[in-house]
């Protein structure tokens, strides 16, 4: 998610140790590279200048422009009502929290390559909102145990190219197995939405067809979803797009591992 910059018909023998699940502090990644196959799935980012911390109309989806000085702050909780099967929210008292939005996605991410910047974080409604999650994940999660929530970031890089990260945090972490497994298998198939960037970002609203990676890992209860797109949308230089992308998900990856060996 050696490799040419074409499409391939699936993955390299050679990678086959990438699509094996570990679930540890260790980085370990199911890297799919892919073309997009149908249309990928974009949800805007509502955005207001003038407001640090927005909720969205149902007063569940909460946005917050990283430069603010509220991503410091705890988000407020949100007043949900029963959740839906298989899926509950972040305050739901049966179940340990999931990571705090500002501990999972740093600020700044910097490699040797450059840095990452945070754009945006948000704690979505439910792990199964039909603007980020496709029908076959959906499925999955409701026929799982539960899950606690699920928060979203996006980042860019000095060259602009987009970042979306994903991280679902269920109650047991043999559904995590399979998630990860599942996903990372059918490495054709788009099932996490990538977000379109927020007026002011400086950031292309690329279109439908532009060219994406995914990558997976498994950390205790949670699967962080990686997705990378060029800032021109192309759709070529695969292997090079998972590299540019694989800094910032081992980053996200190990604070979500630190964050559940220690809860």
């Amino acid at each position: 998610m050696p490799m040419n910059d074409n499409m391939p018909a699936g993955h390299d023998r050679r990678d086959d140790d990438k699509w094996n699940v570990v679930l540890s502090d260790d980085f370990a990644r199911g890297a799919a590279l892919k073309e997009a196959s149908a249309p990928a799935r974009k949800r805007v980012w509502p955005w207001v200048a003038a407001s640090a911390v927005l909720a969205a109309a149902a007063a569940f989806l909460l946005l917050r422009p990283a430069s603010s000085s509220s991503d410091e702050a705890a988000a407020p909780e949100s007043t949900a009502s029963a959740p839906a099967p298989g899926v509950s929210p972040m305050t739901t008292a049966a179940a340990r929290p999931v990571i705090p939005l500002t501990e999972a996605f740093p600020a700044r991410v910097g490699d040797s390559t450059g840095a990452f910047t945070k754009l945006g974080t948000a704690m979505m409604k439910s792990c199964t909102e039909p603007d980020s999650v496709g029908p076959n994940l959906a499925a999955m999660i409701a026929e799982s145990k539960g899950c606690v929530g699920e928060e979203i970031a996006l980042y860019k890089d000095a060259q602009n190219n987009q970042f979306n990260l994903a991280v679902f945090t269920m109650k047991d972490p043999q559904d995590t197995v399979k998630l990860v497994t599942q996903l990372t298998m059918a490495f054709d198939d788009y099932e996490v939405a990538a977000q379109a960037p927020p007026p002011g970002s400086g950031l292309r609203t690329l279109p439908a067809d532009s060219g994406m990676v995914q990558s997976f890992t498994g950390q205790g209860r949670a699967m962080v979803v990686g997705l990378a797109q060029w800032s021109d949308g192309r759709a070529s230089d695969y292997q090079q797009l998972v590299d540019r992308l694989e800094p910032l998900l081992k980053k996200v990856s190990k604070n979500v591992a630190r964050y559940e060996s220690a809860h």
